[in-house]
C-alpha cells in the first residue's frame, strides 16, 4: 500500500532559510528514485539542485517555478510505496517526531518523518538502522524551555495562513508551535516562537529586541528576515527588552502608489541579499575612500610581452592580482576583518582574493582561496575558470566565501573611478577604471599616455589614511613601472 511522504525543505546552511524555484526537474505523475534531483532553488548563495530522499512517484508540487520557499515547509509529496526503497521509513515517524521537536507540529503528514533528516542537503542526516538519531533541540531558542506538543496546541496545515508579525508576540493562544517561557522572576508569561536563522537573530538583537518575540508568519510560526525587517521598520525598539505585555509602538512606513505603467519587481534571491549586504556595510562601516591617476602605458607593454614570450594569453587583472598579493604582504592589516562583538580587528594569514564578477546571476564576488601562495601563471589560471563561471554565476558555495580582500575592475563598464561599499566583512576593496590615452607629462614635456584611475576603499576603524596611501603608492609603482616588482620577490 502506497503512503504519501512529503520531502521538507531542509536548512540550507549559514543561516539561509530560504530559496527561489529555478526549475523543477520532475512533473507530477513521474517516477523517482532516492537521491535523484528533482528541483533546483535559488538562495542567497547560490543554484543548486536538491536530491529527494524517497522513492516513488510525484503526488504534488507544492511550488511553482519563481516561488520562495522557506525552510521547513514542503517541497514535493511522493507517494511511496509499503517497503520499498525510501530511505527514511525504517526510522519510524513516531522515533522522529520524539527527537524533532517543532517538525511534528507543523501538521505536515510527511514532516515528522522527514523533519530529522531535513538538517542537511547532503545525506540527510542518519541513515536507516544505524542507531543515530538525530536532533534539533535546541535549534528553536534556549535550552530547558518547554515544547507544546500537538495535543497542546492544534497543528496548523502548511495552508493556514499564519498571524500577520505586527508587533511582538502576546500570551494568547496561538495555532503555531512556539514554545511558552513561564519567568517567575518578572511574572509575565511569553510565548517565543522558532527562530533558525542566526542571521535572523542578530538583525533583532542590534535593534534591541529578540527575534523570538515576534509572531512569524514562516511555517509553523517561523520567524523569517521578513517579520524581523518590518518591526523594524514600523518603528521596532532600537534598545531595551521587549516584552508581551507592552508593545513598542509602531509608525507604519509610508506606502508607495503606483500609477498606471508602473511595473513592481519583487526583491528577492540575489537581489535581496545583495541589497541587505551593502545596506548593512553602510550602515555598520565608517569607510573612506582615496583614488589616484596611474599611468598604466609600461602595464600594457608588460602584458604584451608576456604574451609573447610564453604563447598564453594574459589579462590585465592578473597582473593586478599579483600587485595586490604583493601589497597585502607588506600591509597586512588591510587583510583582515572586524570582530565586534569580541573588540578585536582580526588580520587574516591567508590572503583570499575576492574578484567582483556581473554574472548572469547579477553582482558577485568568487573568491581565490589561497591567493597569497600562488605563483603569478596560478592567478592568471584562477582568474581565467572565474570568468567561465561568471557567464552563469553558478559558483558554488565554498568560492563565495571566506574572502580577505576585492579586486574590482569595472573599467570594462566604461566607467574611470568609483567609491564602492566594503564587501563585509574585508575592511578594504581595490577599484579599477578604463584605460583612455592622455596627456601626460614625461621628463617635463606632454605626451601622450595610457591613464587608469585607481580607488580605494577602507575601513576606517581599521587603520588610518596613511597605510591605504601607502599600499596605493606601491600598486602605482607596480602598474607605472612592472618590473620594479621583482626586486621583491
Amino acid at each position: 500500500m502506497a503512503t504519501s511522504k512529503d520531502f521538507i525543505l531542509p536548512d540550507l546552511g549559514e543561516g539561509l532559510t530560504e530559496a527561489e524555484i529555478v526549475n523543477w526537474l520532475v512533473a507530477v505523475g513521474d517516477t523517482v528514485v532516492v537521491d535523484q534531483p528533482i528541483i533546483e532553488v535559488e538562495s542567497a548563495k547560490s543554484v543548486v539542485e536538491l536530491p529527494c530522499p524517497f522513492a516513488g512517484v510525484v503526488e504534488k508540487l507544492h511550488a511553482a517555478v519563481g516561488d520562495t520557499i522557506h525552510s521547513g515547509q514542503p517541497v514535493i509529496t511522493v507517494g511511496v510505496a509499503g517497503g520499498s526503497g525510501d530511505a527514511l521509513a525504517d526510522e519510524g515517524s513516531d522515533a522522529r517526531a520524539d527527537s524533532v521537536p517543532g517538525t511534528a507540529l507543523r501538521g505536515d503528514p510527511g514532516a515528522a518523518a522527514a523533519g530529522a533528516d531535513a538538517e542537511v542537503l547532503a545525506g540527510y542526516g542518519a541513515k536507516a538502522g544505524d542507531g543515530r538519531r538525530p536532533t534539533r533541540a535546541g535549534r528553536f531558542g534556549r535550552r530547558g524551555a518547554t515544547v507544546e506538543t500537538a495535543a497542546a496546541a492544534p497543528a496548523t496545515s502548511s495552508s493556514a495562513t499564519p498571524p500577520a508579525a505586527t508587533g511582538f508576540a502576546a500570551t494568547a493562544p496561538s495555532p503555531s508551535p512556539m514554545r511558552r517561557d513561564d519567568s517567575t522572576a518578572t511574572g509575565i508569561s511569553l510565548v517565543v516562537s522558532p527562530v533558525v536563522s542566526p542571521l535572523v537573530r542578530k538583525l533583532a538583537h542590534e535593534h534591541g529586541f529578540a527575534a523570538n518575540t515576534l509572531r512569524g508568519t514562516g511555517t509553523g510560526g517561523l520567524v523569517l528576515r521578513a517579520d524581523v525587517e518590518r518591526v523594524i521598520a514600523e518603528g521596532g525598539p532600537a534598545g531595551g527588552s521587549a516584552s508581551a505585555d507592552s508593545p513598542t509602538p509602531s509608525v507604519a512606513p509610508n506606502p508607495i502608489s503606483s500609477a498606471e505603467g508602473d511595473i513592481r519587481i519583487p526583491i528577492t534571491g540575489l537581489r535581496k541579499i545583495v541589497a541587505d549586504r551593502m545596506t548593512a556595510s553602510r550602515r555598520d562601516v565608517p569607510e573612506a575612500t582615496i583614488w589616484l591617476d596611474v599611468d598604466a602605458t609600461e602595464l600594457l607593454a608588460a602584458k604584451e610581452q608576456l604574451q609573447k614570450s610564453t604563447g598564453d594569453r594574459w589579462s590585465l587583472n592578473a597582473l593586478l592580482a599579483r600587485f595586490v598579493v604583493a601589497g597585502l604582504k607588506q600591509w597586512p592589516i588591510l587583510n583582515s576583518s572586524v570582530d565586534m562583538a569580541a573588540g578585536e580587528i582580526v588580520q587574516h594569514s591567508a590572503i583570499n582574493l575576492g574578484i567582483a564578477a556581473q554574472t548572469a546571476r547579477g553582482l558577485m564576488v568568487p573568491i581565490i582561496h589561497g591567493a597569497g601562495e600562488m605563483t603569478t601563471e596560478g592567478l592568471r589560471d584562477a582568474l581565467t575558470a572565474l570568468v567561465e563561471t561568471a557567464k552563469t554565476g553558478n559558483f558554488p558555495n565554498d568560492q563565495l566565501r571566506g574572502g580577505t580582500f576585492t579586486l574590482n575592475n569595472y573599467g570594462g563598464f566604461g566607467m574611470d573611478g568609483s567609491a564602492p561599499i566594503i564587501n563585509q566583512p574585508e575592511v578594504a576593496m581595490l577599484g579599477v577604471g578604463r584605460i583612455l590615452d592622455r596627456p601626460w607629462v614625461v621628463d617635463g614635456e606632454i605626451v601622450v599616455r595610457k591613464i587608469m584611475v585607481l580607488s580605494m576603499v577602507f575601513d576606517h576603524r581599521v587603520c588610518d589614511g596613511d597605510v591605504p596611501s601607502e599600499f596605493m603608492g606601491f600598486i602605482t609603482k607596480c602598474i607605472e613601472n612592472p618590473i620594479a616588482l621583482l626586486g621583491g620577490l
